[in-house]
């Protein structure tokens, strides 16, 4: 075949294809919003979910220049943060999801500003036990990723509540992770692995007060344990490495998050402390062996926000459990968990990741702030250049459930529910059942969610759904716990159709407005407008002619000042059957 003869079928294969694509484009937007599917007994469809985040700080703040990002690096509930490379300019992050299915998002960076989500480490039942009747800031704990040189295998090492602790590990980081390897020994919470140069091994985790008799509530200590690589359990006799803190004499609570450094020769030894909320901080000791004494650093703590005047413009609060990394350009960096609530007084998006700079003391201690420091909401990382596409600042998701997998973005609680929603029983569509389970029981209802990530952000979905009888409704839900939820639903009472805004928790719902709407709408649009401290809620029963069912709702019902807890606030589609 000659040249010109290549072309020309080049040229006809292409037009080809643009056609096709046209038609199977102007196909699917002709089912999607003409031929619309039959809905099932008992179940809803919901056609599209589209979140868009509108925060003020971004858009009164540009970034600078290309190689500035956004504080946090990962907005909303991703809490705990852990973070390793493999040396060769490889970085894997994760975090916290307590009951949430499936376990501990991985994220992956060649540079330290740019993330993509890459999986979940624990994405399988196996790894994921004994999470029926867990509330949901339950379940998994405060995971620490790590990699091992020696034998070029990552680990990932955590705490079930309802199961103890445990690691997995891997050596392709972006396929599966190993069913959990259990350690009965290690008592206590947030362990997390050391791997020294000399090849040995050890965890160090929170543990009881000496001989289990605290003197205050809130002592506790951080331990280590060698570690036996070959046969992937503990050796030896656990010893305390600190009792108490880093000011003993402060009665310091709620040391934890223990994390273990050889830097230049010297061993240190990094803990949170003060508790997750306003007091939290993160703070460091030195010594020359990891079985051997550790002393604290006379400046501590190396993190914290505390101190602050709390009326400062966009405050950052609640900083610390904190995990440092050398970049494979030689300077550190450090990421943690910390706050944004709005005035200082609240927030729903729980505790997010942070990342910064890592600064050296001239006695050889590193630190991220010190007397009057703010962690900032703009950085820089000279030479790396921002992508398009970032986990930060100001950003829309849509998703028109074509795929026959959820994305990565999206949740259940406590298992997969992969019998209470399909995405191939009508393609196009995620279709929930109605099922006799509700989202105030420590079970699995049939609701998918994502995070919230900003304050101010609107989130839209078009559902199909025709209630069989009083008792089934589905909607947008808004979950921060069992006791504490927002439902924008569709119900039935009587043979009357309405829309309403329920407020779910303490053992009672209670309807805050309702409408009533035609009984032959199928098909209807919901909508919740954030404006950080209060909700609006809308709906649709002709597409982009919007309604408001009810507007200034408190915000602060979902919030983790209200709630408690350690997650923030998801939202997502539900359907049930349980009053």
């Amino acid at each position: 075949m000659n040249e010109k003869q290549t072309l020309k079928l080049w040229s006809i294969t292409l037009l080809s294809a643009f056609l096709s694509g046209i038609l199977s484009t102007s196909c699917s937007s002709t089912k999607k919003e003409g031929d619309l599917p039959t809905i099932g007994k008992s179940v809803a469809l919901f056609d599209d979910f589209n979140y868009k985040g509108e925060d003020d700080f971004y858009v009164s703040n540009p970034l600078p220049g290309e190689d500035y990002f956004y504080n946090p690096i990962l907005p909303g509930w991703y809490s705990d943060p852990s973070i390793c490379t493999n040396g060769e300019g490889d970085y894997f992050l994760a975090t916290s999801t307590f009951t949430y299915f499936p376990g501990v998002p991985l994220f992956h960076s060649r540079d330290l500003v740019n993330w993509k989500q890459v999986g979940h480490i624990l994405d399988r039942p196996s790894q994921l036990v004994n999470m029926m009747g867990q509330h949901v800031s339950g379940g998994i704990f405060a995971p620490a990723i790590a990699y091992n040189p020696h034998n070029k295998t990552y680990y990932m090492i955590t705490t079930n509540v309802g199961a103890g602790n445990f690691f997995v590990k891997t050596q392709d980081p972006f396929g599966t992770w190993s069913d959990p390897i259990m350690l009965p020994e290690v008592t206590g919470i947030d362990p997390s692995f050391f791997f020294d140069e000399d090849g040995k091994a050890y965890i160090v985790n929170n543990d009881d007060a000496p001989d289990n008799k605290p003197e205050y509530s809130g002592h506790r200590t951080i331990r280590i344990q060698e570690f036996d690589v070959e046969a992937d359990k503990t050796v030896g006799a656990r010893k305390i490495l600190v009792n108490k803190g880093a000011r003993p004499e402060d009665k310091p609570i709620w040391i934890e998050g223990p994390h273990m450094y050889k830097i230049n020769g010297k061993y240190f030894l990094m803990s949170a402390e003060g508790g997750t909320g306003g007091w939290h901080s993160e703070v460091i000791f030195g010594g020359d062996a990891p079985m051997g004494k550790f002393t604290p650093w006379k400046n501590n703590p190396i993190l914290t926000q505390r101190q602050l005047d709390a009326e400062r413009p966009n405050p950052i609060t609640c900083a610390g459990h904190a995990d440092l990394i050398q970049a494979k350009e030689g300077d550190w960096w450090a990421v943690f968990l910390a706050c944004r609530p709005i005035g200082n007084k609240f927030e729903n998006l729980g505790r997010e990741t942070f990342l910064m700079p890592v600064k050296w003391s001239e006695d050889g201690f590193p630190y991220m702030t010190q007397g009057e420091d703010l962690v900032p909401m703009i950085t820089r990382r000279a030479g790396v250049k921002r992508d398009s596409a970032v986990t930060f600042g100001n950003f829309e998701a849509n998703d028109n459930f074509d795929d026959t997998t959820l994305g990565m973005a999206w949740m259940t609680l406590r298992a997969p529910a992969t019998d209470l929603y399909s995405l191939t029983e009508t393609p196009g569509y995620l279709t929930l059942k109605c099922a006799d389970v509700s989202t105030t029981e420590k079970k699995v209802p049939a609701f998918v969610c994502r995070r919230m990530q900003h304050h101010k952000f609107e989130c839209t979905t078009r559902m199909l759904f025709n209630p069989s009888d009083e008792n089934e409704t589905a909607g947008m839900l808004l979950f921060k716990d069992e006791k504490h939820q927002y439902f924008l639903s569709v119900g039935k009472t009587g043979n009357d159709k309405y829309i309403a805004l329920q407020q779910l928790g303490n053992s009672e719902t209670k309807t805050i407005e309702s409408q009533p709407i035609a009984d032959d709408v199928k098909v209807i649009d919901l909508k919740v407008v954030s404006k950080g401290t209060y909700y609006d809620f809308y709906y649709a029963v002709k597409r982009g002619e919007w309604n408001l069912l009810c507007k200034n709702i408190d915000a602060n019902y979902l919030s983790t000042a209200t709630a408690g807890g350690f997650t923030g606030t998801t939202i997502g589609m539900y359907a049930t059957s349980k009053k």
